[in-house]
């Protein structure tokens, strides 16, 4: 399974659009995600054993997403990422509130 595969299905049962990198749609809530770094993990007898993926995950909503924030940390960890930091900003342009969420995950 991908790591793309992986990330929409781990966040499916949460009920908002989960898309890479841009989401289309009309919805007011909805996430976005992309993997913004890889590097080699685990190195043995010159090959790569395990590789470092860093993702961020987005959220976007018109309202208040703590609770959603807690589900999809919550859903990630439980397959293995592993939480590295969080932030949040409000984009003006849009009127939409904005949290940033950013994982490792090692495969």
């Amino acid at each position: 399974m991908s790591l793309n595969s992986l990330i929409i299905s781990t966040l499916k049962p949460l009920g908002v659009p989960v898309e890479p990198l841009n989401y289309d749609g009309n919805e007011d809530t909805y996430i976005t995600f992309f993997e913004f770094n890889q590097t080699s993990q685990t190195r043995a007898d010159d090959k790569e054993i395990k590789t470092k993926h860093s993702i961020q995950v987005d959220i976007w909503s018109n309202g208040d997403y703590t609770n959603l924030t807690k589900q999809v940390k919550n859903l990630l960890i439980s397959v293995g990422f592993v939480r590295r930091m969080e932030t949040e900003t409000f984009e003006e342009e849009t009127k939409t509130y904005h949290k940033v969420l950013r994982f490792n995950y090692v495969n």
